[in-house]
């Protein structure tokens, strides 16, 4: 007998299936696209009329108590942040750029912006507050050319305001001024005129709403535009496939950083369904994960909304606290993740323990989405999914699968996508193919090539695949993930190499809290690098890649060579990106000599060799 879930309404998933004469298969949904505002801010003038008292989003302050803003605060704020921004005549000539985290008044700026219709930008903190050349940072800053720039802190940025800023940009700051910064406050203390409802009223779907930095092969960032009718338009597509979110409006708590699409989509879902978003200070690291579940403990989300690492952390505490984990799967309708794949061990665990404490799984969900896509374009809604599934295509979507030698890439059309990117015509120009498909780079087969209706597999990014020396097609995307799985919880992330070469290596990035857990002979002061280089963890790394390379079919999947990379990865050298996940191209080139190394014929005593079938794994 199958095990209960618990039941949410969700949309249909019926597909349209038709097979072009090239090869290419198209994919839409039976149901039409519903009516959608102008702009998403049309959203909160209805629910500061009709939920006026209903917060909208709350902040902790210093001392730890939760300030909220009202559906009614938030309007009256964004009408007068709409008018100060209005009165200094910026325009999407002259844009704005918001260069800190997410906060309360990042929230009304953002919104006052979309409400008149200014383009801004959320700019990655990191390439402010990490890099130390703020080359990323200049970068962004010439895209937009911004005629304002906030930071909340003024002296956490401003050396990156000095080093990056125009001269002729305004700075607002909402605390520790710099010298000639505006505060915010005065922002808010601005008396909104019929200006401010004219300039709403003329702003149109295809209007820039905001540009989404994302990094590219090359780790420089490019400004994906976002209009008003794609941010509008995906919100739609959400709740047709959705419709959960707007029967129960979501209560989310989210940490995700908002310059990241995710994050983006999130508060999306909370403004378009009048739910409320509360910002958690929280993250999916050690130490930091505690703020998490205090908050988990505070608001009761109905809906969780978070990355795989994150579902990692919780598991723990939801199995070690009954009144936390009686409350969380009391009230959540459903989770949702993103950013990266699920493996299927968490997902069990999470089954595991919702049915041991309410009898019933929650369903889980996740899709496929890019940046480019504002992000949503695929979701897998029904409740026997598993990990790689990713889903059929949302009302409003035409999906192509488009052969490309080995496999199908991802394309699609719809009014989510972007025009193209900020003020760089030569990417836009290579972004779609010469049917209007939006080329996504992602690589996906359908799981039933006779029925599209039960989903679509991940496979993949297109640019990371390579040929062994023997001219043999490596799929990297699928190999990543089984290697992730197979070392959990010993490795965050891992480079496949093996291009050009006789066989597949592996360069893992380990987690040192996981491996921290086989040294109990270390003192707990001990730093990460004499962690990495135990005996015991690296025994651990022989005996777990022996294990992988005994489950290969054939060369494309044997892993036979390792090493624990000891220095984490870089943004300012394009290694990682912002949103922490890593540029394998970038990473390969700045570690030459250690990829000379993993292949020498004598290995050196940083590399492990996976043992022969008939051999028994090193014990040293």
């Amino acid at each position: 007998m199958p095990t209960p879930i618990r039941k949410v309404s969700l949309g249909p998933s019926d597909i349209r299936m038709e097979r072009g004469a090239d090869g290419a298969v198209r994919l839409s949904s039976t149901t039409a696209l519903g009516a959608y505002p102008v702009k998403i801010t049309d959203r909160l003038v209805h629910f500061a009329e009709t939920a006026p008292e209903r917060v909208l989003i709350g902040q902790r302050d210093a001392a730890g108590e939760w300030c909220t803003i009202t559906y009614r605060q938030m309007l009256d704020r964004v009408r007068r942040v709409g008018q100060a921004l209005l009165s200094r005549g910026l325009s999407a000539a002259r844009p704005i750029a918001i260069l800190s985290s997410g906060d309360l008044d990042h929230a009304v700026l953002g919104l006052a912006a979309m409400h008149v219709g200014i383009p801004y930008a959320p700019v990655s903190p990191p390439y402010s507050l990490i890099s130390t050349d703020y080359g990323k940072l200049k970068h962004v800053l010439r895209l937009v050319e911004p005629g304002l720039i906030f930071a909340a802190d003024g002296q956490a940025f401003a050396k990156a305001i000095a080093a990056a800023a125009p001269a002729d940009a305004e700075i607002v700051v909402r605390a520790n001024p710099i010298k000639g910064a505006t505060l915010f406050e005065d922002m808010l203390r601005t008396t909104p005129t019929s200006a401010v409802d004219q300039a709403a009223a003329k702003v149109a779907a295809d209007d820039v709403m905001k540009i989404m930095f994302t990094s590219g092969s090359t780790g420089m960032p490019k400004g994906v535009i976002n209009t008003q009718r794609m941010f509008a338009a995906n919100q739609q597509m959400q709740i047709e496939m959705l419709p959960t979110l707007r029967e129960r409006p979501p209560i989310m708590v989210d940490w995700m950083p908002w310059h990241h699409t995710f994050a983006h989509s999130d508060f999306g879902n909370v403004l378009y369904n009048g739910g409320s978003y509360y910002i958690d200070d929280g993250r999916p690291v050690p130490g930091q994960f505690e703020r998490t579940v205090r908050n988990l403990r505070d608001i009761k989300p109905n809906y969780y909304f978070n990355v795989p690492k994150a579902y990692e952390f919780l598991i723990p505490f939801l199995r070690a606290d009954r009144a936390l984990r009686t409350s969380f799967f009391e009230r959540v309708q459903m989770m949702f993740y993103a950013a990266a794949g699920l493996p299927q061990f968490i997902w069990d665990a999470l089954d595991e323990v919702a049915l041991a404490t309410v009898g019933e799984r929650i369903l889980m969900v996740t899709g496929l989405g890019m940046t480019e896509t504002a992000p949503f374009m695929l979701c897998a809604n029904w409740p026997d999914g598993f990990a790689g599934l990713v889903g059929v295509p949302a009302p409003g979507i035409d999906f192509k699968l488009a052969p490309m030698d080995r496999k199908f890439e991802a394309r699609m059309k719809g009014p989510s996508m972007t025009p193209g990117y900020w003020r760089q015509p030569e990417l836009t120009a290579r972004l779609y193919d010469e049917e209007g498909y939006l080329r996504t780079g992602d690589a996906v087969r359908l799981l039933d090539a006779s029925d599209a209706g039960k989903g679509i597999l991940f496979d993949g990014r297109i640019a990371e695949d390579f040929k062994l020396l023997t001219g043999t097609w490596v799929s990297v995307g699928p190999l990543k993930t089984k290697i992730v799985l197979h070392f959990a919880p010993y490795v965050r992330d891992v480079v496949v190499t093996g291009a050009d070469r006789d066989e597949l290596g592996a360069l893992f990035f380990a987690d040192g809290e996981a491996c921290r857990a086989l040294c109990p002979d270390l003192p707990k002061a001990a730093p990460e690098i004499a962690v990495l280089r135990h005996a015991a963890v690296r025994r651990r790394f022989q005996e777990l890649l022996t294990e992988l390379a005994k489950t290969a079919t054939g060369s494309a999947t044997r892993v036979v060579r390792g090493m624990i990379l000891e220095e984490p990865p870089s943004i300012d050298k394009h290694e990682m990106t912002d949103k922490g996940s890593l540029n394998a191209r970038a990473l390969l080139d700045n570690r030459k000599e250690l990829l000379s190394e993993l292949y020498q014929d004598e290995p050196s005593s940083r590399v492990m060799v996976a043992k022969p079938a008939n051999a028994t794994a090193a014990t040293a």
